[in-house]
């Protein structure tokens, strides 16, 4: 996970996403750097567009406050089923990073 982060990063920031500077930052977490990894993440990313994955991608949205005490564990419940959906949404959206 922390190569995709790396490359989001290096995506915000503007920064050509290569194998050097997927490395780079992963050597600057602490982490040990995988060179297997880095080339597959890098041949994974040639033909994505990140900007175009990241608007596509789902944004999860937090449940509302229950209005009233009386009804409260009745509304968290029919607010945690579209949450969940949500994030499994938001996971299609992140393969679409990988082809």
């Amino acid at each position: 996970m922390e190569y995709v982060y790396a490359a989001l990063l290096l995506h915000k920031e503007k920064k050509e996403i290569n194998e050097a500077n997927i490395s780079s930052i992963i050597k600057a977490s602490g982490a040990t750097v995988n060179e297997a990894q880095v080339k597959a993440l890098i041949a994974a990313l040639a033909d994505v567009d990140i900007e175009e994955a990241i608007k596509a991608a789902p944004v999860a949205v937090a449940a509302a406050p229950a209005a009233a005490a009386g009804g409260a564990k009745e509304e968290k419940k029919e607010a945690e089923v579209p949450a969940a959906k949500t994030e499994e949404q938001a996971m299609e959206g992140l393969s679409a990073l990988f082809g």
